[in-house]
């Protein structure tokens, strides 16, 4: 026992060594497999197309062009688009928060009868949904939204998953909070807005990202809605349709020399096309990302109430 405990000490000190530089190494390790695409992407999308075809690109443009994203923001379009896309995100997100967030704490409230019964309800619309097809005719034939801006918005201003996620979170604060407020004379909406919301920042913050990237990459809406709307492309459609025409150009030139000559020349092609509208797209969402990033820190009520 004696010798036990004079080499646990050397094994102790052994390992707090050990320990930081495996978990370093597999850190790194980690760290490049997952930046490699994202890095091998950018590479790709600064490279001249036809070289691209050659393939064998790393993390560095073998042949260095930006081809590809004069060819895509040229296009005047694109960025009636991304003015398009960017505000339906802003708003969408806002509204979606707002709506939501109330309505998950009213249905937090002990006092609310209805407040299960309506759980209920809003939780089986998440197992059991109509499909496309009804969703479809209601917002075309009862609401008439097609061919208007406001079909980004109204279909999207609340989330049963997002209340269910904000709700939980919400009955997990102290009860003490509220009641203290109420003595104090402050109603419901005051509650809201001055006690729980600023305690909700971290829910929030992480589901605005997720309203917000979700807003962002849609365009199956404008397919089914505003195809014929040019003034009202979403981007992420846009750069769909584009990526689309640049493929069917592709396929012509394999068969015409006429157009292999001239797709050379433009030194784009499908994949470095690809590349650059994949940074495009993703860039935004990684500069809103940092922003939100320190709200995700659980936690922030602890020490709210003391005794």
């Amino acid at each position: 026992m004696t010798t036990a405990n004079i080499q646990s000490p050397k094994v102790r000190k052994h390992y707090d060594v050990v320990f930081p530089i495996v978990n370093t190494i597999i850190l790194i390790v980690l760290m490049f497999v997952t930046l490699y695409p994202v890095i091998n992407t950018v590479a790709y999308s600064f490279n001249d197309g036809t070289d691209a075809l050659k393939a064998g690109i790393g993390l560095w443009p073998r042949v260095f062009s930006v081809q590809s994203y004069k060819s895509i923001l040229s296009d005047p379009a694109v960025y009636q688009a991304a003015w398009i896309s960017a505000s339906k995100t802003v708003i969408i997100t806002i509204l979606n928060l707002f709506w939501t967030s109330m309505l998950a704490y009213t249905l937090t409230r002990k006092e609310y009868v209805l407040r299960k019964l309506i759980t209920t309800m809003m939780v089986l619309t998440m197992y059991v949904n109509a499909g496309l097809i009804p969703n479809y005719l209601l917002i075309t034939k009862t609401l008439h939204l097609q061919k208007s801006y406001w079909v980004y918005i109204i279909p999207t201003m609340f989330s049963c998953f997002n209340m269910v996620v904000l709700r939980t979170y919400i009955a997990g604060l102290p009860e003490a909070l509220v009641e203290s407020a109420r003595i104090d004379g402050a109603g419901d909406i005051r509650i809201f807005w001055q006690i729980i919301f600023p305690l909700c920042k971290p829910v929030l913050a992480t589901v605005a990202l997720f309203v917000a990237v979700g807003s962002w990459n849609s365009w199956f809406d404008t397919h089914l809605y505003n195809a014929s709307k040019v003034n009202l492309h979403s981007l992420q459609y846009l750069l769909k349709m584009k990526l689309a025409t640049t493929q069917a150009s592709s396929n012509a030139a394999q068969s015409s020399a006429e157009a292999l000559a001239s797709s050379a020349a433009a030194k784009t092609t499908p994949v470095t096309i690809r590349c650059a509208i994949t940074v495009i797209s993703t860039v935004p969402i990684l500069v809103v990302y940092p922003f939100l990033q320190k709200y995700f820190v659980t936690g922030m009520v602890l020490g709210s109430v003391k005794g």
